[in-house]
């Protein structure tokens, strides 16, 4: 009888990121649909984090940082069209006013914190590691 069944003699090890994908993704939705910062940027975090560790795993890149400082870029372009579409002007006092009164300001914000996050780690990372993987 087969040890383990399902894997091939090619692959000894089932990899980890598709459920960190999975869940992920309606994490930062509900965090996003109900204006839960903490939620929304952990879900973001978590999905993108585990896009650029997929990647790397299944070989497409070599370091997962460029792709994680990507989608971070690209997270950053969403959330501030997001928050900019619902701003009457670019004063402090109107973007601080708005954001107590307009939910998809918040939502944006908060999609906008997780990809400056996933910039950052993506951006500091690339020369921060010393060793190969």
């Amino acid at each position: 009888m087969d040890e383990q069944p399902g894997l091939s003699e090619q692959y000894r090890r089932v990899s980890a990121w598709p459920v960190f994908i999975a869940l992920g993704l309606p994490i930062a939705e509900i965090g996003v649909l109900f204006g839960l910062v903490p939620v929304a940027v952990g879900g973001l975090l978590l999905f993108v984090g585990s896009i650029a560790g997929i990647t790397q795993e299944s070989g497409y890149v070599e370091r997962p940082w460029n792709l994680l400082a990507g989608l971070g870029g690209l997270l950053v372009v969403v959330g501030g069209a997001l928050a900019l579409s619902q701003l009457p002007g670019f004063s402090l006092g109107v973007v601080l006013s708005t954001l107590e009164s307009n939910g998809l300001v918040v939502r944006g914000v908060s999609i906008v914190v997780a990809g400056v996050i996933a910039l950052g780690v993506g951006g500091a990372a690339r020369f921060m590691e010393t060793e190969p993987i």
